[in-house]
């Protein structure tokens, strides 16, 4: 069988797209077999199909997995695989009416972002706060041209993180 492996980053709230990218792939013929490292996607060549890939972040879900899995296997997603707290599952769009997410409905689309920012961005809020922030303060109070610059950079990353987050939840939370 002929694989492929390709690498692409997708930030924790761009789920969205990557959903897409995957199906992209598989329309034409490569499909998902897994995701490793960092960014590492690793496909097999298939017969090209409109395949619906979705991703869930539900660390309860995963405690739980055979009721999880078979919740949408009753559904009809196949389950792939878990990954770094994400659930990956794919069906084919002809089982789907064209459009079907496992995500029915905005509340639902929050409920999953809640998932996110209690798993994912309060850990990095508290790194942010316990050590960046310090580390910036320490460069410029030293005058370390090196450190503050790093740390500046770093805190940038981090701030932008959280402004697409917290714009992204505001965004759908204001469809509700």
């Amino acid at each position: 069988m002929e694989t492929k492996n390709t690498f692409k980053i997708f930030t924790i709230f761009e789920y969205e797209k990557e959903q897409d990218y995957l199906r992209k792939m598989h329309q034409s013929g490569w499909k998902l077999v897994k995701v490793s490292g960092l960014g590492a996607y690793h496909f097999e060549k298939c017969v090209p199909e409109d395949v619906i890939y979705q991703l869930d972040y539900n660390p309860n879900g995963i405690a739980h997995k055979d009721e999880y899995v078979k919740m949408f296997n009753d559904c009809g997603w196949e389950y792939l695989q878990d990954y770094v707290g994400y659930s990956y599952f794919r069906k084919p769009a002809s089982e789907t009416g064209g459009n079907e997410e496992i995500f029915c409905d905005d509340e639902s689309r929050l409920q999953m972002l809640d998932r996110v920012f209690k798993g994912r961005m309060l850990p990095l809020a508290v790194l942010f706060l316990c050590i960046l922030v310090p580390q910036f303060i320490h460069g410029l109070v030293t005058n370390s041209i090196l450190l503050t610059i790093m740390f500046g950079m770093l805190l940038g990353l981090y701030a932008s993180f959280f402004v697409m987050f917290s714009w992204q939840y505001w965004k759908l939370k204001g469809k509700k």
